[in-house]
């Protein structure tokens, strides 16, 4: 990826989140961009948008999102000037969710870890 695609990525990224909280703040507010990746030809891209809530909320939230995408491509095109105005294609991001369950699943193992170590109650404890 080029350093020009990257300065892009990141620019919108900051300028899509700062519009959402402005403007629509009480439906954003579980809302975060996570990444942005807009193609090289400038075209088209995909915004990853992490969800605090349920899976069924987060579903909620991302249509929320995609019927207020023409919205939202028309203030980035005035925020962010480039040749061509992308059409976003909108990404549910699950890498946060994924992660808690490894640390979950980390966490069981640890936890089994310790019972082994201990000794039994009432057992011998080797000298």
């Amino acid at each position: 990826m080029s350093n020009r695609s990257l300065r892009i990525n990141e620019l919108v990224q900051r300028e899509l989140s700062d519009y959402l909280h402005r403007h629509h703040r009480e439906e954003a507010v579980a809302i975060t961009i996570t990444a942005v990746d807009v193609d090289d030809d400038l075209r088209t891209g995909r915004i990853h948008v992490g969800v605090i809530g349920t899976p069924e909320f987060a579903v909620d939230r991302l249509r929320w999102l995609r019927r207020h995408s023409e919205e939202i491509r028309r203030e980035l095109g005035r925020r962010v000037i480039l040749k061509w105005n992308p059409r976003w294609v909108y990404v549910l991001d699950d890498s946060g969710e994924r992660g808690a369950r490894i640390q979950q699943l980390l966490d069981a193992i640890e936890e089994q870890e310790r019972r082994r170590a201990r000794p039994a109650p009432g057992g011998d404890a080797p000298a």
